[in-house]
């Protein structure tokens, strides 16, 4: 392209291919074209390298994007011509908060208030995920003071991260008052909102609470998503209601629309939990049949379930079935097996650990 008469060397043009790049993973072919475009004799702005920044995010090592990051945020700073702006530090927030990372996250809300640049509304937004995901409820109301002070209206994903995180910490008189102020406001409930409120009342055993709150979802004319239905399957299960539980799970599949594999997780969950691995297992092998291929999380929840209850043929079947399917076990499952081998009552580990050794799967390792 760049041979062609009509071509022009144009940041807008090479951040968007920045961009597209970081979003299919190809972080080297984002850099690519950031040197590409500095030797064509292109000067990077401010929104080239917030694009890089982005790419450089969406790789695998977290870790070393989180750390590549940074380090183009502190080159920025450098060059008069490409200062962070609002959009800059909001990635960052967004990412370190995504890593909670509360240490960098204060470090650089405080670069950010000692700039020109003024936040906004993603900005106060990151700052709030960042301490709801630490658990860190009065920086988060600090922070909403922070937000009202300078005249910053809460968007409904302000009103859904409060809601989340009062309902993690059970403080639920603060989470519906949160609720009625949405409500009130000119914002609207989102699926998220109601899907939020179920799964942490549930979690409180708070079944009545749970479903009003379904109720007044469906009377206000939403339409549940997979994701609700979800939320309520783990909500029966939770407060002991597993018949209730399944009832959803059997209203999704003839339902006739497709059956995703986190929906059979959540049903065998709930089996596990409440001590019924047979159920379980009947489900399991059931699967394919409803058209869910079962994943490796499945796999993890079944076997540690199986171990503790020590029901060691199903656990030599499950095996089978793991390696039928090509699930290969990595080190975080055999590290949550040996948890669940420790729980066992005295004797018994070494009669699971035998099964496990003797199946195809265990015999594959050696």
């Amino acid at each position: 392209m760049q041979k062609q008469r009509w071509y022009v060397a144009d940041n807008g043009v090479y951040s968007k291919l920045i961009s597209v790049m970081g979003k299919k993973g190809q972080t080297r072919m984002a850099m690519w074209l950031f040197s590409e475009m500095r030797n064509s004799g292109c000067r990077p702005d401010t929104s080239v390298y917030n694009a890089l920044i982005t790419a450089h995010l969406h790789s695998r090592d977290k870790a070393r994007a989180l750390g590549k990051a940074l380090g183009y945020f502190e080159k920025m700073k450098g060059i008069e011509w490409c200062k962070p702006n609002a959009v800059t530090y909001n990635i960052l927030l967004r990412a370190f908060a995504q890593a909670r990372n509360v240490e960098q996250v204060n470090a650089l809300f405080k670069d950010l208030n000692e700039s020109i640049v003024s936040p906004d509304i993603y900005t106060y937004n990151g700052l709030m995920d960042a301490y709801g995901k630490n658990g860190m409820i009065r920086e988060m109301e600090s922070v909403l003071s922070r937000m009202k002070s300078n005249q910053c209206k809460p968007d409904i994903i302000t009103f859904n991260l409060l809601i989340d995180s009062y309902g993690k910490k059970q403080e639920f008189d603060k989470m519906e008052q949160v609720f009625k102020s949405l409500l009130r406001s000119k914002e609207k409930p989102t699926l998220a909102t109601f899907n939020s409120m179920i799964i942490n009342y549930g979690k409180a055993r708070l079944r009545e609470k749970a479903e009003n709150i379904f109720q007044k979802m469906k009377n206000m004319g939403y339409t549940p998503s997979f994701i609700t239905c979800e939320s309520l399957i783990m909500m029966y299960g939770l407060c002991d209601c597993v018949s209730r539980a399944r009832e959803i799970f059997d209203g999704m599949v003839q339902s006739g629309k497709e059956m995703k594999v986190s929906t059979l997780n959540a049903m065998l969950d709930v089996y596990c939990m409440d001590g019924l691995p047979m159920e379980a297992d009947m489900l399991f092998r059931g699967a394919k049949g409803l058209g869910i291929v079962p994943d490796s999380s499945t796999y993890k929840l079944l076997y540690k379930a199986y171990t503790k209850a020590n029901m060691k043929e199903l656990l030599q079947n499950l095996l089978k079935h793991m390696d039928r399917d090509g699930i290969v076990p990595n080190k975080r499952f055999f590290l949550e097996a040996l948890g669940a081998f420790q729980s066992l009552p005295a004797g018994m580990e070494t009669a699971t650990a035998t099964t496990v050794v003797s199946s195809p799967l265990g015999r594959s390792k050696t």
